[in-house]
């Protein structure tokens, strides 16, 4: 009946004396918090407050409350110091795999902050278009594009989809035009790929819809791709994110081939504090890190996972 998050805004309201105040010292709107309180009246069956021309007083039962909400006050501030102290406790190593166009743009500013927040939790990156074996112990966590994960031994969280798009560089595009279209990609410079890469749906689908004479160089990594995309060597596929962080020009998006953006963990870890601790915050910045992956700016950060 009587909630923590109630129960601040009842504390709130009776020691500011009114709605507007209170909603400014908790970073809500007015509405919500006369709302909330009505709300909360209607619950208890109770009158807390008189409301007067000056403003909100504590009526008789209100004011036989305030010794109980600040009691309840106290013990979450307690349990929010145990968190902040469990926190700095936690520690060891997380070892974390991706690649590593995806380590440079997203995750390592993001393990800043971790680290920040958790000091004695260390994080080794382990940036490699290779696919680590979470099972055998060669990573304790990754973050993928790949379709649906069907490995054993491991966990897994989607966080986005996994779009991706055809790019140019500025330099390219004032010289040469955008293409914008699987057909206009005649008489442009398409960059291809060799090795591994090759392997990839995006890369056979470009290398079956490009016309063979218009590859004129090939790369063995989507960090080579960006490279020769920005030395305007031609245009090439690459995941989305790119736009949010390089100087491309996005010119048309590919077919959705079934990719997704995962959370993997090695399933004997999983409840491990350190490893659960840095796959929450992972988690609570899913909205972002969907903005990135689509090659727009992200939103604001949002608080810490608790």
């Amino acid at each position: 009946m009587f909630e923590w998050g109630d129960c601040r805004i009842f504390l709130t309201v009776a020691r500011s004396g009114s709605t507007l105040a209170a909603a400014r010292s908790l970073g809500v709107n007015q509405t919500t918090v006369a709302r909330r309180m009505a709300a909360l009246e209607a619950a208890t069956g109770l009158r807390l407050f008189d409301r007067r021309q000056d403003g909100y007083r504590l009526s008789e039962d209100g004011a036989a409350l305030m010794a109980a909400a600040e009691k309840m006050e106290q013990a979450a501030l307690g349990l929010e110091q145990a968190v902040g102290q469990q926190r700095r406790h936690l520690g060891g190593v997380v070892r974390v795999t991706t690649t590593e166009t995806l380590a440079n743009d997203i995750l390592t500013p993001w393990i800043a902050e971790f680290m920040e927040l958790y000091p004695q939790i260390r994080v080794e990156t382990i940036a490699t278009e290779r696919r680590l074996d979470l099972a055998a112990g060669e990573a304790d966590i990754a973050i993928r594009s790949q379709k649906k994960p069907d490995d054993s031994g491991v966990v897994y969280r989607r966080l986005a989809p996994g779009a991706w798009a055809v790019y140019c560089s500025p330099a390219y595009a004032a010289r040469r035009g955008v293409p914008r279209s699987v057909e206009e990609l005649a008489g442009h410079s398409v960059i291809g790929v060799d090795g591994p890469l090759g392997k990839l749906d995006p890369f056979q689908w470009m290398t079956a819809v490009t016309p063979p004479d218009s590859f004129r160089t090939k790369c063995v990594s989507v960090v080579n791709m960006v490279a020769a995309i920005k030395a305007s060597l031609g245009v090439g596929p690459l995941p989305c994110m790119q736009s949010s962080s390089e100087a491309l020009v996005e010119c048309f998006r590919m077919p959705d081939f079934g990719y997704s953006f995962y959370l993997v963990t090695n399933a004997a870890l999983k409840n491990t504090p350190r490893i659960r601790a840095f796959n929450d915050f992972i988690i609570a910045r899913a909205a972002s890190f969907r903005q990135l992956l689509d090659g727009r700016a992200p939103e604001t950060t949002p608080p810490a996972a608790s």
